[in-house]
């Protein structure tokens, strides 16, 4: 286990005096998808680097994406290292096992990532926030741009775990064509060539997929060699920065839907992206920028009330998102979920680096469907 005292620098905790606030941030640090939890990590510390707080610990943690690891990571974090906050899980079934948890027992969850339709719906709490999106969000984006594209026979698949389902729920719900063909994959899976077989086969006129990770690398790196030249439509989470690298010319052209890109133009977005750059040698990715808006909401939280002496407050300030993100205008729904617009991009190459830019909006102002079913 490792420990941060943020500030003008990062110091060793044992050297200095007890924080104000504690953070515990359990996210995935080594194995598959490692890259998104240290785009998190990355961002989340960079905002609070900047801000130079030194009434903020952080705790953070591997989960190695492991459900029982996040668990018992959680139930320590809380029980004996008495976190006021949590954050960072990547993965929508560790969000599932331990966000229920820990906001029953008066912990603040600031989600950066996962983002199930439980959470958002019935299953969402007070003290639970996400400042990313909702599952289904993205996938609804892509729905919508499929339809503005003039797709019409839509081949889809995804992992079959909790995001998975959301994924295609989602492209469904906004998607007025019919489909060709859809599958649930094993979470994980690196091999595709039965499921590009049935692509092939199906008559379909475009294609689908949410894969994050090293999943969709090797999806995409598999269906380029396959000879398929159906269009490829899909999240920003198979094609964000980290990912595009390890792909190459297979992703180009491809478009994605993203509530952030690198090219949103507003003052905080072009700081943050030149910062990450100067700070981490890499362009940021969807996942840093998500770390580093919540840091921000966090702080802004910070600047009106203690969540240990008055979570009431603290709760209030939070809804009142009255922090610079780098999308832009910032708003929580009635379920502490973003309305948001979503931005389609297109895959791109600048000098050696692949990334994307904006090329339309497939939703504007969009709020999640499971917002209804929240009683709070």
């Amino acid at each position: 286990m490792k420990k941060w005292m943020l500030g003008a620098a990062l110091c060793a905790i044992s050297s200095m005096a007890a924080a104000d606030v504690k953070v515990g941030m359990i996210t995935t640090l080594s194995g598959g998808g490692a890259g998104l939890g240290i785009d998190v990590r990355d961002g989340f510390l960079l905002a609070l680097e900047q801000a130079g707080r030194d009434d903020i610990e952080m705790v953070i943690e591997d989960d190695e994406r492991a459900p029982d690891a996040a668990v018992r990571i959680a139930d320590r974090m809380i029980q004996s290292e008495r976190v006021d906050i949590m954050t960072g899980i990547i993965w929508s079934n560790l969000a599932m096992a331990v966000v229920p948890g820990a906001v029953a027992q008066g912990v603040f969850y600031l989600s950066p990532n996962a983002g199930p339709s439980q959470l958002a719906g019935q299953g969402c709490h007070e003290n639970y926030f996400n400042v990313a999106w909702q599952n289904d969000n993205l996938h609804e984006a892509a729905g919508a741009w499929a339809n503005e594209t003039g797709y019409s026979n839509s081949f889809i698949l995804a992992p079959n775990y909790p995001a998975g389902q959301d994924a295609l729920t989602g492209y469904k719900r906004m998607y007025e064509g019919d489909l060709a063909g859809e599958i649930y994959t094993d979470l994980g899976q690196t091999d595709y060539a039965a499921e590009i077989a049935q692509i092939r086969a199906s008559g379909a006129d475009s294609v689908f997929f949410f894969l994050p990770g090293g999943m969709g690398i090797s999806f995409l790196k598999q269906y380029a060699d396959s000879g398929v030249e159906l269009p490829v439509i899909g999240p920003a989470f198979s094609f964000d920065q980290g990912i595009l690298q390890a792909v190459g010319d297979a992703a180009l052209g491809v478009v994605n839907t993203s509530q952030w890109s690198k090219d949103i133009e507003n003052e905080t977005n072009a700081a943050f992206v030149e910062s990450f750059e100067a700070e981490y040698g890499r362009l940021p990715s969807l996942y840093a920028s998500q770390g580093f808006d919540t840091a921000n909401l966090l702080i802004s939280a910070l600047d009106v009330a203690d969540p240990s002496e008055d979570p009431d407050a603290f709760r209030e300030a939070l809804r009142a998102a009255n922090f610079d993100s780098t999308r832009g205008d910032f708003a929580f729904g009635p379920n502490h979920h973003p309305v948001q617009d979503i931005y389609a991009r297109e895959v791109i190459q600048e000098d050696d680096v692949f990334t994307n830019r904006i090329i339309g909006t497939a939703l504007e102002d969009h709020a999640d469907a499971y917002a209804a079913e929240c009683q709070m």
